[in-house]
């Protein structure tokens, strides 16, 4: 049996790119599918392709920034199918600049799209989640969140989206929802702007071969279907042939613990003697992850 079999799911900005590739390789995997975009056009014309190839879909414009788009576009799909099962934010800007480069409508642009757009949908989805106690939302950020020049408004967008995930998560897990992300790697529109940006800059351009959309939609379809049931709050990468788990942020250990409290003369001492040899690395960076679970263990010591 397909793996998406009997689920209602809708994935925005699934007019090009990797959006589109979810949408197509969901609906050949027998889920009923909502093609969203801004664009009309594109949205129609993807939606077309699923249905000349055996598949169920519908094309819906919305924008997603705007608190009825969005509401309208999820309800289309519980009005079209009677459910939704899956809700992919794909859907999303990008912008290069350093700080001082950076003007207020790539800003707002950035945020409004890739902050405001996913949680407004999300927002929407989840009381219809909640109601029929199951669903799985998928993200989209960026290995840009961990810091990368340059792209300092985007990757903040997409911290946000690395948030959500996690706090959705805890917030929904009761509910039988279950909320991840992917961070993905392609040739996409997105990569053609970095080359133009750097070319434009004078500064060389990315020697290594992008992988192409298809390469990310798989792992959406599986974090879509029930096989994902153990599955939430992480981030899924996958570049080329590489696959892993995004570390999420947490506490340096061991934590330094000063009976007395802290002072200026005793934090400058921790960070001569401990703190500052274990600073930690920015950027896309493997890190050994060892998990410890101080908050319980803090609340254990102060009983």
């Amino acid at each position: 049996m397909a793996i998406l079999a009997g689920k209602a799911i809708v994935v925005t900005g699934s007019g090009r790119g990797i959006g589109a590739t979810i949408a197509k390789l969901a609906a050949s995997e027998g889920a009923s599918v909502v093609v969203t975009d801004i664009d009309r056009d594109v949205a129609e014309q993807v939606a077309a392709e699923i249905v000349k190839a055996g598949g169920k879909a519908v094309a819906h414009a919305a924008d997603i920034t705007d608190w009825a788009g969005a509401g309208g576009l999820i309800q289309r799909c519980v009005d079209t199918y009677g459910k939704i099962d899956g809700l992919v934010n794909n859907a999303g800007l990008f912008r290069m600049g350093r700080v001082e480069e950076m003007n207020e409508a790539d800003i707002r642009a950035l945020m409004g799209a890739n902050v405001i757009g996913t949680a407004f949908t999300a927002r929407h989805v989840a009381p219809h989640m909640m109601k029929q106690k199951s669903g799985s939302i998928v993200n989209v950020t960026s290995g840009a969140h961990m810091g990368m020049p340059m792209m300092g408004a985007y990757g903040a967008s997409k911290g946000a989206v690395a948030s959500f995930t996690y706090t959705w998560s805890a917030e929904l897990k009761d509910h039988g929802i279950r909320v991840n992300a992917l961070s993905p790697m392609a040739a996409t529109r997105m990569a053609d702007s970095t080359s133009t940006y750097f070319a434009e800059k004078g500064m060389p351009a990315y020697s290594g071969t992008l992988p192409p959309p298809e390469n990310n939609a798989p792992v959406v379809i599986f974090l879509l279907s029930d096989e994902a049931k153990n599955v939430t709050g992480q981030i899924v990468r996958i570049e080329g042939t590489q696959l892993s788990l995004v570390s999420h942020p947490g506490v340096a250990v061991p934590v330094l613990d000063r009976a007395s409290g802290w002072n200026v003369a005793a934090i400058t001492e921790a960070f001569r003697t401990d703190l500052g040899k274990r600073q930690l690395p920015v950027g896309v960076v493997g890190l050994k992850v060892e998990p410890t679970d101080i908050v319980s263990a803090f609340w254990k010591a102060s009983k």
